[in-house]
């Protein structure tokens, strides 16, 4: 069997990708159902308390007579109503311990006191559970990594200034959870913190309209995962779609940084962010 335009034979993979697009509807990943999982797998207080309050105002809510399961049909955290397997948007935002069925869908954060991979590690934790919790407790790590220098002599008022500004980080690290790939790896996001610069590994290259060549234009985006976007956009984690890296550049300028690299290959995506001193 081929493979659209190229001349290459389909491979075993090539096939199932395949046949998936055709029984799913040509659906994103995201919204794939999770055969080995179940309702009881969905931490179903963190809907209710959460997510629907972001995502349905309060006098909706009031009058809302759906029961729970049109609820999360309606949210695409389940298949339908009356089918109740969760998808991977479900397990992604509400489940309850997510890798045990997506194995990679968590961070990888190491604190290296050198430049090196071989130095000494004074900080490592694999951050999982559902993408509000993965998101938060790494924000809780780079802002305890962020030392504040305080200039006292300079002026009249005392000026703080971080190694990298919170922000910058906080676009740039949401990017890589949301534009990842969950599907065919086992592989973590990975941020790697060293003594100059920060390294972020997002799994998976880039996707549909973004290219090497126009990856970070302004405006410029596309979506491996659009249902998980706007879940993140409906948390509040992402304000602005498309405008992450941007936002990110110009931060980074007025905190006195250099301007971050970005590498695309094949099968990831990797930024690195340099300390204000480094370059």
């Amino acid at each position: 069997m081929r493979i659209g335009p190229r001349r290459g034979i389909a491979t075993t993979q090539d096939e199932r990708k395949l046949n998936e697009k055709q029984r799913y509807g040509d659906r994103p990943f995201d919204l794939y159902p999770v055969p080995t999982a179940n309702i009881s797998d969905l931490n179903i207080t963190l809907f209710n308390y959460e997510y629907m309050p972001h995502a349905v105002s309060e006098e909706i809510l009031a009058q809302n007579e759906r029961s729970l399961n049109e609820q999360l049909a309606a949210t695409k955290m389940i298949t339908a109503a009356d089918q109740l397997t969760p998808t991977v948007l479900g397990i992604l935002a509400i489940g309850k311990n997510p890798q045990d069925f997506l194995y990679g869908a968590y961070v990888q954060f190491l604190r290296i006191d050198g430049d090196e991979l071989a130095d000494p590690i004074i900080d490592s934790e694999e951050i999982r559970g559902a993408i509000s919790d993965q998101i938060r407790r790494l924000d809780d790590k780079l802002i305890a990594h962020n030392r504040v220098a305080v200039d006292i002599l300079s002026g009249p008022v005392e000026k703080r200034t971080s190694l990298y500004p919170i922000e910058a980080l906080q676009q740039i690290t949401r990017n890589a959870i949301m534009h990842r790939t969950y599907e065919g790896t086992n592989a973590p996001v990975r941020v790697t913190w060293f003594n100059d610069r920060i390294e972020i590994s997002s799994p998976g290259g880039v996707f549909g309209g973004v290219t090497a060549d126009n990856f970070g234009d302004l405006g410029l985006t596309d979506y491996r995962n659009p249902n998980l976007a706007e879940a993140m956009r409906t948390l509040g984690f992402v304000q602005r779609f498309g405008m992450g890296i941007p936002i990110a550049r110009r931060l980074l300028s007025e905190n006195g940084n250099p301007a971050p690299e970005f590498k695309v290959h094949d099968t990831a995506v990797v930024a690195t962010i340099y300390c204000r001193s480094s370059k």
